[in-house]
């Protein structure tokens, strides 16, 4: 594989809070010590109660992504409900697992909320699956682990989360030089659904948390 095919550098952030999910990642994707594109999509909505992070090789991530998002929208036509948020982990575990001899390289945060309430799932190149309550990925993410082990609780809501996500990308931003070009945030709730947070909102959560 080409390095014009990978993201060589990434932070991505997902935390389990009391009424939902939050995922987080920076915008940079990096060849070696060229900052190849500023505006690089690393939080996808598989379905309404359901999102992922990636990081990764570009082609490969996009492409789980599509089957992951296929296959979900099968489901629920052929068996008239929603998939539960561990059958979509485990879905993209069997993906990865059986693609293991010519495997996805990319590291995947599924999380969402179903009718055991919200779960997150951190997903390896060959299917390894592991359900967590925080979990940060790529070059950055000792930095943001700094910043989780510090501040994050198990009892907080989304709009806490929010802003320790935030946190956490941002340091990673200013001490890893393959993370940064902004900051992308969505929240998963029963209420709301997948909800991506606005460049605005961003900013000045960004600004608050300074």
């Amino acid at each position: 594989m080409n390095d014009k095919d990978r993201l060589k550098g990434t932070t991505t952030v997902g935390l389990t809070c009391k009424d939902g999910i939050v995922l987080a990642t920076e915008k940079r994707a990096a060849m070696g010590n060229l900052i190849a594109h500023k505006v690089a999509e690393k939080i996808f909505k598989i379905d309404d109660h359901i999102g992922t992070t990636i990081a990764g090789a570009v082609s490969d991530a996009q492409s789980l992504m599509k089957y992951i998002i296929a296959e979900v929208a099968l489901y629920k036509m052929r068996n008239g409900e929603r998939i539960g948020v561990e059958s979509a982990a485990t879905l993209t575990s069997n993906i990865l697992h059986s693609s293991r001899f010519y495997p996805f390289f990319v590291q995947t945060l599924l999380g969402g909320v179903d009718e055991g309430g919200p779960k997150l799932y951190s997903l390896d190149p060959t299917g390894g699956m592991i359900e967590d309550k925080m979990i940060a990925t790529g070059s950055g993410s000792p930095v943001a682990y700094g910043v989780l082990e510090d501040r994050y609780s198990e009892d907080m809501y989304v709009e806490e989360c929010v802003d320790i996500a935030i946190r956490a990308i941002k340091s990673a931003m200013e001490r890893d030089a393959f993370s940064g070009n902004g900051i992308l945030v969505a929240t998963i709730t029963e209420e709301e659904g997948f909800k991506r947070l606005s460049d605005e909102e961003v900013e000045k959560k960004i600004k608050d948390v300074n």
